[in-house]
């Protein structure tokens, strides 16, 4: 009886033995398959050739649907394409079932900065220093998105914390003479920039260079911020930013014939650019051809209303003695953008002109009434009241 028991417990086991051993093998064989497709999206990515990469990945989904490497690398894939919502449901899907994954967290954080929510990105990077708070690429991000949503204090104190860990970082280093700048703290953002200036290195980054020049321009420095430009236009011959700031540069110089030049270059590439336009008009009019000067503002007019194209025309208007015609050209502005300062100046300067000082310093009062606080207009009132 004994030996019947003995014999059908071996024959038992020689009959499912096979068995567990082709379900090991099929096992084996499916992840040996999984790190291969694995391996290849990643691969594919690197190379950018999304459509294959997203192939790969949903291939291993379709058998193991929380596969953490493939749910990233579909996030990753759709990332790259530009489709960050759809990217955030990825990551999100992989943190559901791997919460400490920081490629996940990274790839998230990234699609809301992309997504300007970028509140919603701090909170993601944050939670990735928990696990790897000396990651300077994560450090200088997060530093960023506190200047985006222009927390001073919280984003200067985390740059400052990357040039502690790295003296010369140029992300942290750009960083701070972005958020100065945003600040109007210009000679500080200078401070910054310039540190960027190594005289033993030819290579600099064109948007320093530009940058540097705008704080000049902002400084009224105009004629430091000029090298800085045309060193930016040697580079790039129709980099806008140079083009504008030399432009504004000669402006404030009053070398309106050299700022032409410039505006005129913008036009050459972008002739429906209305306030190129209007800039190019002022510039004609300061100089006296008010025929040109027309023309432009014109220009500009007809491919959109502008408040400062209308003005040029009621200042040439004025010059020419049409005082009626500006007088009602700026009452017009008034009523559309009643706080702007500049309207009420040229109108009064046109009462001044009719030799009617009370009509002027009526329309100055008014300017006053609105409780905004000029120093022209005071000056101007004082100057007509005297």
């Amino acid at each position: 009886m004994s030996d019947h028991g003995n014999q059908s417990s071996m024959d038992m086991f020689e009959e499912t033995e096979p068995e567990n051993l082709s379900q090991e093998i099929q096992e084996s064989s499916a992840v040996s398959e999984i790190s291969e497709l694995s391996k290849r999206g990643y691969q594919l990515l690197k190379e950018n050739n999304i459509a294959d990469a997203i192939d790969c990945f949903t291939k291993i989904l379709a058998v193991d649907e929380n596969n953490n490497y493939a749910l990233v690398g579909m996030g990753d894939a759709i990332r790259k394409r530009g489709a960050f919502r759809d990217a955030v449901e990825y990551y999100r899907h992989c943190l559901a079932h791997h919460s400490g994954n920081n490629y996940a967290l990274f790839g998230l954080a990234d699609c809301y900065k992309a997504l300007n929510q970028f509140h919603k990105a701090i909170e993601i990077w944050e939670q990735y220093l928990l696990h790897d708070d000396k990651n300077i690429t994560v450090l200088t991000r997060v530093a960023d998105a506190y200047r985006k949503v222009r927390d001073f204090k919280h984003s200067k104190a985390v740059y400052l914390r990357v040039l502690e860990m790295e003296e010369q970082n140029p992300y942290a280093i750009i960083g701070l003479g972005h958020l100065h700048y945003d600040f109007k703290e210009y000679r500080d953002a200078l401070f910054y920039w310039e540190k960027m200036l190594d005289p033993h290195k030819d290579v600099v980054d064109i948007r320093v260079l530009t940058s540097i020049g705008n704080c000049h321009r902002k400084l009224k420095t105009f004629e430091k911020g000029i090298p800085f430009f045309q060193q930016a236009l040697e580079k790039e011959p129709y980099n806008f930013y140079a083009l504008f700031g030399l432009a504004d540069c000669y402006r404030g110089m009053n070398q309106q014939d050299h700022s032409l030049e410039y505006w005129n270059r913008i036009l050459e590439q972008d002739p429906r650019n209305k306030v190129i336009l209007t800039r190019a008009g002022d510039a004609y009019r300061n100089l006296g051809d008010f025929d040109r000067a027309g023309e432009y503002y014109r220009r500009a007019l007809n491919i959109e209303f502008d408040t400062y194209a209308v003005l040029g025309l009621a200042v040439i208007a004025k010059s020419q003695g049409k005082y009626n015609e500006a007088i009602e050209s700026l009452r017009r502005l008034i009523q559309q953008d009643p706080k702007n300062y500049r309207l009420y100046v040229e109108l009064a300067d046109c009462w001044i002109k009719k030799n009617d000082k009370a009509q002027a310093l009526e329309v100055l009062g008014e300017f006053q009434k609105l409780g905004i606080r000029n120093s022209m207009v005071a000056e101007l009132l004082e100057k007509y009241k005297s």
